[in-house]
């Protein structure tokens, strides 16, 4: 989906006028243009930052070259580039259709007749990279636009020489993790050839087929373990012949993998593609997309010429637009303060009215499913503010604005549009849930609002690396380490045993995945099993892994299932440890397992602040301001509205605040000693670097919080 030019942005590109903005990230931005002939094209313009990198700028050179060596009717063409350019820029053909990875998002799984005539044409695609001595090496969802007569390949700012040894170091790793290859995983510095691409090509189909990646989803690591040395999940696959096909590209060793020219001249034979005529292969609903898409782009309205030679302080026709509008409100009695939120806020000569109000936005689930944890984080949040501003020394006041998205995904964007359109709001803090989270984390980049998290941990949004994201908790996945550590400490001996329900999805995935290597490495390998999503009887499966003599258990996924298993553990007379990750800290465990539940004990990314001394003066002062004891949460967005504080004053000059850009670079740099954890980011991207994971312990029918957890054996 496209959206409006900014007033930053540039007429022309290339002798491409610039229609609007079809996608922003960390490295640039893609613009629709059109040429002099009328014809639309992609135009890919990296961003000066990186420009300036040789080695960057050379991998960019190597992009354009190698798109330019494929010919295929399912690979989009390069219709111009420089990428000596002061921005360096590429230009291919435009596809109005959405990408693979969208359209399965919206619309779900593909048929397994659309996978299979995919497959053929993405092979078609392949065999004719590989034919010009290529390797792609990042073939992934993201990476395949879908047109009414076929797929379109893109992105091969990776592609390698077959025979060119891509990586010098041994513990670099290239591609996209969960859609690379066992060799790439691996690392070792050996040259990726065509069988790497097949593989990648296998996990896209299966993710065609089943909506989900066929090594899950999470931190790299998880992902690179588990696509080496892990069964992909192909779950749901129904047709035999895909099924097989998937397991035969989705092989381990590279020569057991058929060649592109075999997928398409034997292993997909039907529904060939018609000569000079259009293929009917895509669902009705996305088919609908790609025309709706099509009329979109085809309304679009022209727009009037503009020197290309522009001297740069000569403001664009925009930027005259956004100015004359400035002076309309002026006129109409809009004042200083109009003006001055008309100005770039980065700009240090911006006229600043006295009466201006800085704010902190908060998006959050406050009705929805997750109110309780979304509404305790408005409430430490607007504890914290309200105890700043009662200082005498502070250099402006601050309020907080919220917008409730209702935990839904379909509402956040929205919800984020309304802050990110506040030039008031400096930050955010939130969302409340990870599917809220990742439907607008790319929104905050591109405007470069800094997004504090306290709450969504899933290992999605450690996949792409943001410019002005702060992960203000561990993820998910690093909630699993404390477990084989705290079952060391235990003094166990027999080996633990780890059930993973595939109703958790990835959540019990990365879990039980962490689990693992975590006691593998400390030389207690678990005995594993996993419980299909529409198991009923899950009996056998307890009684097989007592027969195998466990000593612990460790259960991956959330709350019912834990309940399930605690009732039946009961049952069976097992009393030993008995351990889960923080998704089953629920009421429902408590109410569905009853006194099962007894001892069992979870890690979690939060406290209960009314049990840590530290924290013994916010718990008095929230309690004193809204009537009730804390709930979880408030405590961690209590302490992550004072980090941003702390940084927001160490940035003020002269009475005015740091920009928004400025404000994300100060947030990742800093650090914080907070009534919940230390905290502590990865400069590069925003990831939490600290501990900050605790205990929980059911006793008396209630979860009660142990401490910290332990970080050593």
């Amino acid at each position: 989906m496209s959206g409006p030019l900014l007033p930053t942005d540039p007429a022309s590109i290339g002798g491409h006028r610039l229609l609007a903005r079809l996608g922003a990230g960390g490295m640039g931005v893609v613009y629709l243009g059109r040429t002099e002939a009328g014809a639309l094209a992609a135009v890919k313009v990296i961003q000066a930052e990186y420009a300036d990198e040789p080695d960057f700028r050379a991998r960019f050179r190597r992009e354009v070259e190698a798109a330019r060596r494929v010919t295929s009717p399912w690979a989009v063409p390069v219709t111009g580039a420089d990428p000596d350019a002061a921005a360096p820029w590429l230009a291919t053909a435009f596809v109005p259709g959405p990408s693979l990875q969208e359209a399965v998002a919206r619309h779900g799984p593909l048929p397994a007749r659309s996978v299979r005539v995919l497959g053929r044409m993405l092979a078609a695609a392949l065999r004719e990279v590989h034919a010009a001595g290529l390797v792609h090496r990042d073939v992934k969802p993201a990476n395949v636009l879908l047109a009414v007569d076929g797929p379109r390949l893109i992105d091969f700012g990776i592609a390698r020489a077959a025979d060119e040894t891509a990586i010098t170091s041994t513990d670099l790793v290239i591609g996209t993790p969960g859609f690379l290859s066992p060799e790439q995983a691996e690392a070792r510095g050996a040259p990726v050839g065509p069988p790497s691409d097949i593989f990648s090509l296998g996990c896209l189909l299966a993710y065609a087929a089943t909506g989900r990646p066929p090594f899950g989803s999470g931190t790299a690591d998880a992902l690179l373990y588990r696509t080496v040395h892990d069964e992909p999940d192909l779950e749901g696959i129904e047709a035999v012949d895909l099924l097989t096909l998937l397991r035969l590209c989705l092989a381990k060793d590279p020569a057991d993998r058929p060649t592109d020219e075999r997928l398409g001249a034997e292993l997909l034979v039907e529904d060939a593609i018609p000569e000079g005529g259009q293929l009917d292969w895509l669902p009705e609903d996305v088919v609908r997309a790609i025309a709706d898409r099509s009329a979109e782009m085809l309304a679009l309205p022209d727009i009037e010429p503009t020197a290309a030679g522009t001297p740069p302080e000569a403001p664009g026709r925009r930027r005259l637009l956004v100015l004359a509008s400035g002076a309309a409100v002026l006129m109409a009695g809009g004042g200083v303060a109009a003006w001055a939120a008309l100005r770039g806020e980065d700009d240090p000569g911006t006229a600043v009215a006295t009466t201006r109000h800085w704010a902190l936005g908060l998006q959050a689930d406050l009705s929805g499913a997750q109110k309780t944890a979304g509404q305790a984080q408005e409430r430490g949040a607007r504890l914290a503010i309200e105890q700043y501003n009662s200082r005498k020394n502070k250099p402006f006041e601050l309020t907080l604005k919220t917008v409730d998205d209702g935990g839904s995904a379909g509402r956040a964007p929205a919800a984020a549009k309304k802050l990110i359109q506040d030039a008031d709001v400096l930050a955010v803090l939130g969302p409340t849930n990870d599917e809220t989270a990742n439907a607008v984390l790319a929104t905050y980049d591109e405007a470069l609002l800094p997004l504090m998290c306290v709450s969504a941990g899933g290992l999605l949004l450690s996949q792409q690396q943001y410019r002005s994201f702060v992960h203000c908790r561990p993820s998910d996945s690093l909630l699993a380490i404390p477990v084989a550590i705290y079952l060391m400490k235990q003094g166990v001996t027999q080996r633990a045993g780890l059930l993973q329900d595939r109703t958790g999805r990835t959540y019990a995935q990365e879990t039980a995945s962490i689990t693992t290597l975590m006691l593998r490495r400390l030389g207690r390998p678990p005995y594993p099993r996993v419980i299909p999503a529409d198991t009923g009887d899950i009996e056998p499966v307890i009684a097989d892994m007592l027969r195998a003599g466990i000593g612990s258990f460790v259960y991956a996924g959330y709350a019912p299932g834990a309940a399930r298993v605690a009732r039946e553990l009961v049952t069976a007379g097992f009393d030993g440890p008995r351990l889960a990750s923080q998704a089953v800290i629920d009421p429902a465990f408590l109410a569905q397992a009853g006194d099962a539940a007894e001892g069992w004990v979870m890690t979690a990314s939060f406290i209960d602040p009314s049990a840590v001394p530290e924290a013994a003066a916010f718990t008095a002062a929230f309690r004193k301001r809204y009537g009730a004891a804390p709930g979880y949460y408030a405590a961690e967005a209590y302490d992550t509205v004072n980090l941003f504080l702390q940084e927001l004053v160490k940035g003020t000059k002269s009475g005015r605040p740091p920009g928004r850009k400025e404000l994300a670079g100060l947030l990742r740099k800093s650090t914080y000693k907070g009534i919940t954890k230390q905290f502590s980011f990865r400069a590069t991207d925003g990831q939490f670097t600290g501990w900050g994971i605790s205990l929980h312990r059911v006793e008396g029918g209630r979860f009660r919080f142990v401490g910290e957890a332990p970080s050593k054996v």
